[in-house]
């Protein structure tokens, strides 16, 4: 039996500081504290050789939640995601309720730069869920 307990979720992207504010704003996690000598992370980014592989994360301010982390890699996305992260914000409702919570939150994180895919409303056997995607179109549920 393994005996790993811990584990982060890491996105390729292009901009590691923003899509790790991005979803600090989604999960209510923090960002760590700019490194002294800095005012901003982006002027620390800034000061690296342009070769350096630039990461950032985020973590859950309780330290349960995985970490998220965020590598600058060159090449953007261009096919669906393999794994996605499941935004469980209607988890004990159902019905109408449900969908009223996804949607209020659906609103939320558009107005965060997310893009509304797709709304899967109950059908009898699976409950309502809605497919977005994040600020560099990595897609996620929100369920």
């Amino acid at each position: 039996m393994s005996t790993i307990k811990k584990f982060q979720v890491t996105f390729d992207c292009a901009d590691p500081v923003g899509l790790a504010t991005f979803w600090c704003e989604v999960l209510g996690y923090v960002l760590p504290e700019v490194p002294e000598g800095f005012t901003t992370w982006e002027e620390c980014f800034r000061s690296l050789p342009p070769e350096d592989s630039v990461y950032f994360a985020c973590s859950d301010p309780d330290g349960v939640a995985p970490r998220l982390l965020f590598q600058r890699v060159p090449e953007g996305k261009v096919v669906k995601n393999r794994v996605h992260l499941d935004v469980r914000a209607g988890v004990g409702l159902v019905g109408d309720e449900r969908l009223a919570t996804l949607e209020a939150e659906c609103a939320r994180l558009m107005a965060l730069g997310a893009k509304h895919v797709l709304t899967q409303r109950a059908d009898g056997v699976n409950e309502s869920c809605i497919t977005m995607q994040d600020i560099e179109g990595n897609e996620f549920c929100l369920a």
